[in-house]
């Protein structure tokens, strides 16, 4: 901090008097936050995560710095060739991070904005999984039939058209499919001492696996803990809504965010924004829970940044709402509900806060 010089007196002395009895006193001044700065952080297999929680961080990240991370393939890097197998894979999801950001606290929200994304590589890879995809059975979908057979797709990818090639396995069919990367995993440590998979979504993000995790968004998360403890991974280089196979075009991922935070804001469910869109998301099974708490975030989002009434947003939104399924494989399924921003009134002003009393 820096010192500044004020003078006090005696409130009775008389003009004359108080000329002479001044004097100089020293009141601590908070100094300025030092200038935003870019943070760099490279995955490897030695030192990634396997869940989403409190953990020691691998770097610390002040708000308004950039974040330069890179990080693994949902396999882990660990399929590179055809005749390679899932065996090979040892966790599903590495991830980057923890990244503790410096004055974040429980109730407060952690502001994520994707300032860039590069698919690392010029390759990708989707796969079939027994036991997983939106069409496979399992424990709480039990079916009699056998489980669909494992199999493992390879994608070029051209970065200069920005094009990522399927080649069907059982054909000669091709064909080409527009790049959007975006990061399947992002999210900070959950509540209460939680330690949650990888694979998981949930209240405090994670594998949302959402397409709006990427360049010009923005994403506000919850903070749980002291220090967010941020977390990425699960890079995508595209996918259809669903990702009803189970996987994406995974690939390994460089990204830049700039980190910022909400003092005094909590959120119980992640948000989305941009210049368009107010976007709200929903996790849960069934699949209606999840639409009804992604509506239901995005309805009392506008109620309280907008000031219209919580039913006169339900019903705008039953006219002019968009929803989206994101992806129903994981052990949550991910909705999207959306509203135009032009479809709203101006954004109400900020609360006004008493300005601090400055000495003179």
């Amino acid at each position: 901090m820096r010192l500044v010089k004020v003078f006090v007196c005696a409130a009775l002395l008389s003009p004359a008097a108080f000329a002479q009895t001044q004097v100089p006193v020293t009141i601590p001044q908070e100094a300025a936050p030092p200038p935003p700065k870019v943070v760099s952080f490279r995955a490897t297999k030695d030192n990634v995560k396997a869940v989403f929680g409190s953990a020691e961080p691998v770097a610390a990240v002040r708000p308004g710095d950039t974040l330069d991370a890179t990080t693994l393939d949902c396999f882990g890097g660990a399929l590179t060739k055809p005749g390679d197998t899932l065996s090979m894979v040892k966790g599903d999801n590495p991830l980057t991070g923890p990244f503790y950001v410096e004055g974040a606290q429980p109730g407060d929200t952690l502001v994520v904005q994707f300032l860039e994304l590069k698919v690392e590589g010029d390759q990708g890879i989707g796969a079939l999984g027994p036991g997983f995809g939106a069409l496979s059975a399992s424990t709480y979908t039990p079916m009699l039939n056998h489980d669909l057979p494992e199999r493992i797709w390879f994608y070029s990818i051209d970065k200069v058209a920005n094009m990522a090639t399927f080649k069907a396995s059982d054909s000669d069919f091709t064909s080409q499919i527009p790049l959007h990367p975006f990061m399947g995993c992002v999210g900070v440590a959950p509540a209460n001492g939680e330690a949650r998979s990888s694979i998981a979504p949930g209240e405090f993000g994670g594998n949302m696996d959402t397409p709006e995790a990427s360049a010009g968004n923005t994403l506000y998360l919850p903070v749980n803990v002291r220090g967010a403890m941020l977390y990425l991974g699960d890079g995508h280089a595209a996918m259809g809504d669903g990702e009803v196979a189970g996987t994406a075009i995974e690939v390994p991922m460089r990204v830049r965010l700039k980190i910022d935070l909400i003092k005094g804001k909590k959120l119980s469910w992640p948000r989305f924004e941009n210049d368009e869109y107010l976007m709200a998301i929903g996790i849960a099974r069934p699949l209606e829970d999840a639409t009804r708490i992604a509506y239901t975030e995005l309805i009392k989002w506008i109620h309280d940044d907008y000031g219209v009434s919580q039913l006169d947003v339900y019903e705008l939104l039953s006219v002019v709402g968009e929803v989206r399924v994101s992806q129903l494989v994981d052990p949550g399924y991910t909705v999207i509900a959306r509203i135009k921003k032009k479809n709203l009134p101006p954004k109400l002003p900020p609360v006004a806060t008493p300005a601090a009393v400055t000495p003179k």
